[in-house]
Order: structure tokens, then C-alpha cells, then sequence
């Protein structure tokens, strides 16, 4: 879900992950979360959501955006740090993921199992 701002509004957060906001809290299927910390207007802190829900939440500075993720099975990401990795390029050379260090990186996988 991407956002413009860390408040959410709760009709839009049901249509965006499925996830309805209750006077009990944040329910899906049979599973209710209580989510105490709402706003006077009704909207959602990003980052309550966030820790309650288990859904990773990364915000982007220079351009005010925001993505909150899907709520994970296990433990959620802390940032969008990958660690340093080398591995083979192209050409059988040596490429290490720090070379890139200061840039933003799209990193793509793929497994034939």
C-alpha cells in the first residue's frame, strides 16, 4: 500500500489489504487485532499498523513516500538494507553488492526449483 501520509484511513487500508477496522480492532477473516491508538478524525498511525500488524513499513525522504506491506507469516524486515554479498557477473567476473553502495537497487531472483 503505497502512502502520501503515515495516517491511514480505514475504508481505504479494507479496500487496499483486506484488513477492516472494527471497534475491536483490525480484523480480517476470523483474526481481530486490537488497535487502540486511532486518531480523533478515525485514521490509523502508519506505524501502529505497522507493529501491530506485522506489515513492513519503509518511507522513501526525498520523495514523502511511503509503502506498507503485506502482514508477514514471521518476522518482517527491518529496512531495506540488503547485506554485502559477490557474486558472478555476466562475464564469470566478480561483482559485489557494495559497488553499488549510495544507489537505489532493484534486485531481481530467480530459482528454476
Amino acid at each position: 500500500m503505497i502512502l502520501t501520509e503515515l495516517e491511514v484511513d480505514p475504508k481505504k487500508f479494507e479496500q487496499r489489504t483486506g484488513w477492516a477496522i472494527k471497534p475491536q480492532g483490525a480484523c480480517k477473516d476470523v483474526r481481530c487485532v486490537p488497535i487502540p491508538d486511532r486518531l480523533p478524525d478515525g485514521r490509523i498511525s502508519a506505524s501502529v499498523l505497522s507493529e501491530r500488524l506485522g506489515m513492513p513499513l519503509v518511507t522513501d525522504e526525498d520523495t514523502g513516500l511511503s509503502a506498507l506491506g503485506p502482514e508477514s507469516g514471521g518476522r518482517a524486515l527491518a529496512s531495506a538494507e540488503a547485506p554485502d554479498f559477490t557474486l558472478p557477473d555476466w562475464r564469470g567476473e566478480e561483482f559485489r553488492l557494495s559497488g553499488l553502495e549510495g544507489q537505489k537497487v532493484l534486485l531481481v531472483c530467480w530459482a528454476s526449483w
